[in-house]
C-alpha cells in the first residue's frame, strides 16, 4: 500500500466505489478501503433499483447481478385494499453481493486501488486539518496521506463523526430493519414488488416482498417507534399469519439501521466530505439509497476534480458540493421527509379511506416529493386537513 494518494475513500459500498471509479477515470490517484473481508456482504438492502437509476450507474439490466425484472408493484393498505403501481419505468431486483463487486471491478479497472480487511480507525491531522487516515491492514498499523478523505462508511459512519460532522442519527431519522431471503414461498406475481402498510403490522414503516425469482424473495420490514418490540418481532408475527410465506425456508437473515432523513446542511470540512448513507443521502419515504448514491457520486466527483486541480481543498472550496447537492437533490428530499413526518400521524383508518382516492401514479409522485394530489385528498377530510401544515 502506497503512502500518498489524491483521495482516500473509506467504505466500498456503491457510494464509495462509484465515486472512486469516476475520480479514477479523471486521472486521480484513488485508494478505496473496506473494513469487511468481502465487498457487498453482508447485504443490508432489499436489493431493488429502478431502470433509470441502474442506467445512470452505467449498466443495462442484462448483467449477471440481476435476479429478476420488475414491472410495477402493489401497495396493500391495512384493510387489504390494493393500489397498483405503474409498470413503467420498471426496474430490477439485484444480487447485491455481485452488484457491489461489479462496481468495485469497474473502479479498479478505471485505476482505483482497493483493499479489503483494511480498517480505518482514525484520521491524520496536520495544522488542524485532515491530512490522511490511520488504518490497520494485515495486522500492521499504517498512516496513509491524501488531499481529500471521503467518508462512505455507511449509516453508522464513524469517520464522519471523527471529522466533526453531525452525522449521528435520532429516533426520527432512522428506522430498524430486518429481512429474510426466503425460498419456496408463493408470490402472486413474481415480477411485482409488494408493500404492506399498517401501524399494527409495521409502526411508522412497512413490510416488503421483493421477488428474486418465481418462489424466492426478500421479505423484510422497516419500522420506527416500535414500543419496545423489535423489527424481527413484527416481521415474524406478520409472516406467521401468511401461510404462503411461512411455509418457506429462510436462506439468509439481515438487519440494520435504515436512514430516513436528517440531512446534513454541510457534508464537508477542510479536505473532507461525506457521501451516501454516511451523509444520510437516501429517499426518506422508502429508505432507498442506491439511486441517491449515483447522483451524489457525480456531484462529488465534479467538485473533487475542480478542487484538486486548483490546489484548494479547503472547506470553502468543497462547500460547492453542499450547494450543488442541496440544489439538485436535497431540497426535494427534504420535501419527501416532510411527507414521512405527515404519514407518521396518519391512522390505519386514514390510509384505508385514502386508498380509494389514490392511484399508483399518485404514490410514485409522493416518492418524488410531489404532494398536490395528497393535499387535495386531505383537504376533503376534516381530520386530515389539520395535518396539511406538516407539508409546508
Amino acid at each position: 500500500m502506497e503512502q500518498k494518494y489524491d483521495i482516500i475513500i473509506i467504505g466500498a459500498g456503491p457510494a464509495g466505489t462509484l465515486t472512486g471509479k469516476l475520480c479514477a477515470k479523471k486521472g486521480l490517484k484513488v485508494l478505496i478501503l473496506e473494513k469487511r473481508p468481502e465487498i457487498g456482504a453482508p447485504k443490508r438492502c432489499a436489493e431493488g433499483i429502478g431502470l433509470p437509476d441502474l442506467k445512470r450507474i452505467g449498466y443495462t439490466g442484462k448483467e449477471r447481478f440481476v435476479t429478476q425484472a420488475i414491472d410495477g408493484g402493489i401497495v396493500i393498505t391495512p384493510n387489504g385494499g390494493t393500489i397498483e403501481m405503474p409498470k413503467e419505468p420498471g426496474g430490477y431486483i439485484l444480487e447485491r453481493k455481485v452488484f457491489d463487486k461489479f462496481i468495485a471491478y469497474d473502479a479498479a479497472i478505471a485505476g482505483a486501488k482497493i483493499y479489503t480487511k483494511a480498517h480505518v480507525f482514525d484520521l491524520i491531522w496536520a495544522g488542524g486539518k485532515i491530512a490522511g487516515v490511520k488504518l490497520t491492514y494485515n495486522g500492521e498499523q499504517k498512516d496513509v496521506y491524501c488531499k481529500i478523505v471521503i467518508a462512505a462508511d455507511g449509516v453508522e459512519s464513524k469517520i464522519a463523526r471523527i471529522a466533526g460532522l453531525p452525522s449521528g442519527n435520532t429516533p426520527k431519522t432512522i428506522e430498524s430493519g430486518y429481512q429474510y431471503e426466503m425460498a419456496n414461498i408463493d408470490i402472486p406475481d413474481p415480477h411485482k414488488i409488494y408493500t404492506y402498510l399498517g401501524n399494527d403490522i409495521a409502526p411508522r414503516g412497512y413490510i416488503w416482498i421483493f421477488p428474486k425469482g418465481s418462489h424466492i424473495a426478500n421479505v423484510g420490514i422497516g419500522i420506527g417507534n416500535p414500543n419496545g418490540k423489535t423489527a424481527k418481532y413484527y416481521l415474524d408475527k406478520w409472516i406467521a399469519g401468511k401461510p404462503e410465506i411461512s411455509k418457506g425456508s429462510i436462506i439468509e437473515e439481515n438487519s440494520g439501521g435504515i436512514p430516513i432523513g436528517g440531512f446534513l446542511e454541510s457534508m464537508t470540512t477542510d479536505n473532507f466530505l461525506a457521501i451516501g448513507d454516511a451523509a444520510h443521502q437516501v429517499n426518506p419515504l422508502h429508505g432507498g439509497g442506491l439511486a441517491e448514491s449515483s447522483f451524489s457520486a457525480e456531484i462529488a466527483t465534479e467538485v473533487i476534480i475542480d478542487t484538486i486541480k486548483s490546489g484548494d481543498t479547503s472547506n470553502s472550496a468543497l462547500d460547492r458540493y453542499n450547494k450543488l447537492w442541496w440544489e439538485k437533490r436535497g431540497k426535494n428530499l427534504k420535501k419527501i421527509e416532510k411527507i414521512v413526518h405527515l404519514l407518521e400521524k396518519v391512522t390505519d383508518s386514514d390510509l384505508n379511506l385514502a386508498q380509494s382516492s389514490l392511484c399508483g401514479q399518485d404514490i410514485l409522485d409522493l416518492t418524488e416529493g410531489k404532494t398536490h394530489k395528497l393535499i387535495r385528498i386531505m383537504l376533503k377530510n376534516p381530520r386530515l386537513a389539520t395535518l396539511v401544515k406538516y407539508l409546508k
